[in-house]
């Protein structure tokens, strides 16, 4: 029976893309570099870290350190995010964590946001109250689709990764749910262009079609 679920964020509970988008494209624009959108796309559930160490092995003329494109690439996506009032939870997905908390089962957070960019999220939605973990990629050195983030969060469970699922809407996501040996609910994310969900062992278009009952009986 399942006793914990492990969210990713972006994507799946909020869509911040639009602002991480909008950040990577300015931030480009100032590097005087042209990232392609099936480039781009390939980031998707990459940390900032890994995304701008990438674009230094394409682009030799981004002399900067890697720490400065983070920094700089944070202060942009913080001055979006905080003067966006179009930011909303994904349809359904905060009637799915309540009833989720409500039922007894455990939610942690492994997602490839900053710790920063997290609190924030956590902070305006008011999501703090129902996880008792969360894990940003921030603290380790490979993105997904390395399992190391879905690794640690699951022995952070109350219980065995057997009785773990992740929801994921990342080709990368969900390859490191797989690696990980981890049970993968797909989510069919409409801010998730190009997004390969084949190897989730299950696939949903909608939060609905989820809810506690159905979770606890699903099988790794």
């Amino acid at each position: 029976m399942i006793k914990t679920v492990i969210f990713d964020m972006d994507g799946v509970i909020v869509d911040t893309e639009p602002v991480h988008r909008y950040a990577y494209y300015k931030q480009f624009s100032e590097l005087n570099i042209e990232v392609p959108e099936e480039m781009y796309t390939s980031f998707t559930g990459f940390s900032t870290r890994n995304t701008f160490q990438s674009l230094k092995g394409f682009f030799p003329a981004i002399e900067h350190e890697v720490e400065d494109l983070i920094q700089r690439k944070r202060n942009l996506f913080n001055d979006a995010f905080d003067t966006k009032e179009d930011l909303y939870l994904l349809d359904g997905v905060e009637d799915l964590i309540k009833d989720l908390y409500a039922n007894g089962i455990q939610l942690i957070l492994a997602s490839s946001a900053s710790k920063v960019t997290i609190e924030r999220v956590f902070t305006r939605f008011n999501l703090h109250q129902y996880f008792s973990h969360i894990v940003s990629g921030e603290d380790f050195p490979q993105s997904k689709p390395n399992p190391a983030i879905f690794i640690h969060a699951a022995s952070l469970s109350i219980a065995p990764k057997e009785e773990c699922i992740i929801i994921e809407d990342s080709t990368n996501g969900v390859k490191a749910a797989k690696a990980a040996g981890i049970f993968c609910v797909g989510y069919v994310s409409e801010h998730s262009n190009m997004q390969n969900l084949e190897q989730a062992d299950i696939v949903i278009n909608h939060f609905n079609e989820l809810n506690a009952q159905k979770i606890s009986q699903l099988k790794s």
